[in-house]
């Protein structure tokens, strides 16, 4: 693939404030606006977002996938540590109840809650889900203002934090490049994605937000993948690349009127690419961190909406 280096003196001055290398900075010149930094995290910086991915970024109100069948549920990576078990629970008139600090204050009027597996009555096993299985289930999480994938829209009106302020930096600092010229990037929503052994993402187009001359900044953690880039139809063929832990794209402009997508991650192998993590996640702490992150792959777009 033919990459050109593109840097201006601003720039390299804010890749050497960051302690990153020039020379990681790449400019795809396959498409105008896309941007590909290799690299661009430490292996410090990457267990950090993979732990806030995996423990914080599904808390509510942020909503995931698993939302819509289970109400909000706080504290899941906790109750999968201790090996919990999410069970669907009634109150002895038939009403539906729930423990709020089990599953969150803005949960659906009572559904479920999570509880030793000693508690389980075997009657009640059916309706019951290991915590740890529902982290393996989660596919995504949206943080800032919420997406409605029904809709295919922002919800304003939904509850909703704004981006944590670490992420927001990291983002704003990173979009540098890609951004038109005097703007600063503001972080107002993301979207997280969580890819298991046999996941992918099909050929879309990003084109929800307001202003596409904003970049979208995508974030890489875990198991590396192909990644797609194609054009502005589906006929065009694409062009194919890895995509590696720590590495950062940006898509801005014209970048965002492409069909792009993963059609694959990879977790088979000595995993040479995610040794790094290995060894950053070695304490017992980490344990399920560890586990998760060996056969899949984590990725935070953040977006400015409007």
């Amino acid at each position: 693939m033919e990459l050109m280096i593109s840097l201006n003196p601003s720039y390299v001055e804010h890749m050497l404030c960051l302690n990153y290398y020039v020379s990681k900075f790449q400019h795809l010149i396959v498409t105008p606006r896309f941007y590909f930094i290799p690299g661009a995290l430490s292996t410090e910086e990457q267990c950090y977002w993979i732990r806030e991915s995996l423990k914080t970024f599904p808390q509510p109100p942020n909503r995931t996938n698993l939302t819509a069948t289970y109400g909000p549920i706080s504290d899941l990576f906790i109750a999968a540590k201790n090996q919990k078990i999410l069970v669907e629970v009634q109150s002895s008139n038939g009403q539906e109840r729930v423990e709020q600090n089990n599953v969150g204050e803005n949960a659906h009027p009572g559904k479920f809650k999570f509880v030793d597996g000693s508690e389980i009555q075997k009657e009640e096993r059916p309706k019951s889900t290991m915590a740890a299985a529902l982290v393996r289930k989660l596919r995504w999480s949206t943080l800032g203002l919420q997406f409605d994938w029904s809709k295919r829209n922002y919800d304003v009106s939904l509850p909703h934090n704004k981006i944590p302020d670490d992420l927001a930096t990291l983002a704003k600092k990173m979009a540098v490049p890609a951004m038109p010229s005097g703007e600063e990037f503001t972080a107002e929503a993301a979207i997280v994605n969580y890819y298991g052994p046999s996941d992918m993402l099909g050929g879309h187009v990003d084109d929800m937000e307001a202003d596409w001359t904003k970049p979208i900044v995508s974030i890489s953690l875990g198991c590396k993948c192909i990644f797609l880039l194609g054009g502005k139809t589906r006929d065009e063929a694409p062009t194919p690349m890895f995509l590696r832990s720590g590495d950062i794209v940006l898509m801005a402009g014209e970048a965002r009127e492409r069909f792009h997508g993963v059609p694959r991650i990879f977790t088979e192998g000595d995993q040479q690419d995610i040794s790094g993590l290995v060894s950053e996640l070695s304490d017992d702490d980490d344990h399920f961190i560890l586990d998760y992150i060996h056969n899949s792959r984590i990725n935070i777009n953040i977006r400015q909406v409007y």
